[in-house]
């Protein structure tokens, strides 16, 4: 009896049909996700029923979801983060997971520069000024002779801070194992998080979600940035304390933000009431070229895992 796969992503060959021949090449069946929407755990529950492996998007394979999928023996990501798994109870009924690490640093390192210049040159507000026929000049403030405070010093962390300082730009950092080798060769300097909160003009998140070194932004830290500061997180939504977030916006003590991710998606909450806040929707691996490269990569991972 053929294996079957199940392709929860959404948005799979989307652009290219190559990543769906791989599987179709190897004698493996197929069904794919009905709704073109994040699927919730019972919907995931309905459709992957019967599959040996899944290609996954963000759904949700939590204890309850894995204990029903009786044969899954793959999970297969497109992407690099794992926090949408339960990894005890996968490991422990022997599911082998797959990522495709390596390709996201680019576009996710690109989209966080963008949305540095947005917020500093006021881009978005300037354009939907234009749109409404608004001819207004807002002063906006250079990238050069402003430091840039990158937490997390993973793969991508750090693609984000050899951008910067092949412009010139100052960049400190902090991690709980940082890469001194790395970090001495770019000029980088390596600080406690409370001086680096303390001294950094934009801060940018990059830290994977770890029960072990909990991490979050809330009253304290967003209060220990300088006033005036920007902060911008393209990895995790749970990595801000949203409330603390919109009370520094509201009283003015940041001068903006830059978001992708959220805790809650879709997003539809306070944060779209700031003119300040460059909002995407979870946008900073989806290129066509970095989508197809993912989406190639998952599907090689499971035709060779099933194939074994």
């Amino acid at each position: 009896m053929a294996q079957h796969v199940f392709i929860a992503s959404s948005t799979f060959a989307e652009h290219d049909d190559k990543p769906l021949n791989i599987i179709k090449n190897s004698s493996l069946t197929i069904t794919v996700n009905s709704t073109k929407k994040r699927l919730n755990q019972q919907q995931l529950m309905d459709q992957a029923q019967g599959a040996d492996a899944v290609i996954a998007g963000l759904e949700i394979y939590d204890a309850q979801v894995l204990e029903h999928l009786k044969k899954l023996r793959c999970i297969s990501r497109c992407g690099v983060g794992v926090d949408n798994i339960d990894l005890a109870i996968a490991a422990k009924k022997g599911i082998k997971i797959f990522t495709t690490p390596d390709v996201v640093t680019q576009p996710v390192a690109e989209l966080t520069i963008a949305m540095i210049l947005n917020l500093l040159r006021k881009v978005t507000e300037h354009s939907v000024l234009m749109h409404q026929r608004q001819w207004q000049r807002l002063s906006g403030n250079q990238l050069s002779g402003r430091t840039v405070g990158v937490i997390g010093l993973g793969k991508i962390g750090r693609r984000v801070a050899e951008l910067l300082r092949s412009w010139g730009i100052e960049v400190i950092g902090t991690d709980i194992r940082p890469v001194k080798a790395w970090a001495q060769q770019q000029g980088v300097k390596i600080v406690p998080l409370d001086q680096l909160l303390a001294n950094s003009d934009i801060v940018t998140l990059h830290v994977s979600v770890n029960d072990e070194h909990p991490f979050c932004m809330g009253n304290n830290e967003i209060g220990s940035m300088k006033k005036g500061s920007y902060l911008v997180n393209l990895s995790r939504g749970s990595l801000i304390k949203e409330s603390s977030l919109v009370e520094a916006l509201r009283i003015g003590y940041l001068a903006g933000a830059g978001l992708d991710v959220f805790e809650q998606e879709p997003y539809t909450g306070p944060l779209c009431d700031f003119d300040n806040v460059i909002l995407t929707p979870h946008i900073a691996t989806l290129t066509q070229e970095s989508r197809l490269a993912m989406e190639l990569e998952a599907a090689q991972n499971v035709v060779i895992f099933l194939n074994k």
